[in-house]
Formats: structure tokens, sequence, C-alpha cells
């Protein structure tokens, strides 16, 4: 009795174990074909731009596919690849630009999700060889960071990765010269609204240019404001995420 009471315990946990992974992975298959539906609906994927990823856990990631409008993704379209890039299930191709997504996984340990997109204001700052590096507004100090520009690279190449190497580990947002922008955070959701402050921040920075130029944050402020960045995020750590 004893020993069939401890292989039917043995068994109801494991069968627990297996059920929370699957509905996690469910899940995030769920939240990625949502967020590839906003990121579209807002104008910053046109046709089959883009490309959004999640980790499973620390060995496997899901992503979005190649060659595919991201506002007609289904969570079945998601395939799964292992931390060198190998697809291991899914019907469809992984992304060609699935290489950056691993070089922030693997310089980032904390990063959970990526979303790379064209936000037309953004890219546009990129296609000029300008950077989102003015401190203007408390806003993007206190959520991604000012947004440094890293070197063209040809896309689909490991060239991508390198341009993007040096600034990984300091900064949760950055613009591609000629290409678009690349954020990543502790869930897709935070990578999704990071995207859209940066957009938003270049929308500023394009019209405060055009009123004649904008007044620089102090010194002295922005030291208040990464303390108060540091204390949010700590903060924000110890609360249930957004989905």
């Amino acid at each position: 009795m004893t020993q069939y009471m401890t292989q039917q315990t043995i068994h109801l946990e494991t069968a627990d174990i297996e059920s929370t992974f699957h509905s996690s992975e469910t899940d995030l298959r769920r939240q990625l074909a949502r967020f590839s539906r906003w990121v579209h609906r807002l104008g910053y994927t046109p046709g089959t731009a883009g490309n959004l990823s999640v980790r499973l856990d620390e060995h496997l990631i899901l992503a979005t596919p190649t060659g595919c409008s991201k506002g007609l993704l289904h969570p079945a379209d998601m395939v799964i690849i292992d931390n060198d890039g190998h697809k291991l299930s899914g019907a469809r191709n992984v992304t060609s630009e699935i290489g950056m997504h691993l070089a922030v996984y693997r310089m980032r340990p904390d990063v959970q999700a990526i979303v790379h997109t064209h936000p037309p204001i953004a890219t546009a700052f990129a296609a000029c060889g300008k950077a989102l590096d003015q401190p203007i507004c408390s806003e993007i100090l206190m959520t991604t960071g000012l947004v440094p520009l890293a070197p063209y690279a040809t896309t689909g190449t490991e060239e991508v990765s390198a341009s993007l190497e040096p600034f990984i580990p300091d900064h949760d947002a950055i613009l591609l010269a000629n290409h678009g922008l690349l954020t990543h955070g502790s869930s897709l959701a935070d990578a999704f609204m990071k995207t859209e402050t940066v957009e938003h921040f270049a929308h500023v920075c394009l019209s405060a240019h055009q009123l004649g130029g904008a007044i620089p944050l102090r010194d002295t402020d922005i030291e208040k404001l990464h303390s108060a960045r540091a204390r949010y995020k700590l903060n924000a750590s110890k609360g249930p995420a957004c989905h």
C-alpha cells in the first residue's frame, strides 16, 4: 500500500510539473501572438518585418517564424529553438535574425523577452545615423535609458550580433543603423512597452527639433532619475507581471 501510494504521488507530482510546463508554454505562445498583433497594428512591423521571442527556460527559446505578417500569427505558428539557434519544433522556419536575439540572451541572463521592430520615427533616426541619446525626457530615462545607435550590419548575418554586442550589457533598447529597433526586458509586456516608449521619445525629439531644440535635463536631475529608476525596477520585480 505504501509503495503504491509513493508511486502514485510521484506520478501526480510529475503530471503537475508537466502540466505547469505546458501551461506556461501555451501562455507564452498566446502572448507572442498577442504582442505580434499589437506591434503590427501600431505600424511597427510592416509586411513581414520584425520578430519577437521569449525564453521558455534557460535552454529553450520560443520565437516568431520568418516570412509571416505579425498581424496574422497564431500561437501554433511559433517555433522552439535552442541557445545555438537550432530549430527543435514548429512547422515554420525560424527568423534569419534570430542571431541578435541569441546574443542578447547570452549576454543578459536577466532578459526574458525581446522585441525587434521598425517603428517609423525611431527608424528614421537610425537611417539618419542619429542615436536617441539626448536627455530631454524623464520618461525615457525611467524606462529604457538613452538609446544608442549600433553601426550598420547586413540583416540576417552575424554582423548584426557583433554590431550590437558593445551595447547589450548596459542598454535595454538599441537602434540599428538603417534598420530598426531592438528592445528587451523581463517579459514580453516589458519589452513591448519599451518599444512604445522609444517610438514616443523619437517623436518628441523630432518635434522638439522642429520647435528650435529641446533643453536637456541637468546632470543633477539625471542622477535623481537614475536612482528613481533603480528603485522602480526593484519594486517592479517584487510584483506580478502584466500580460
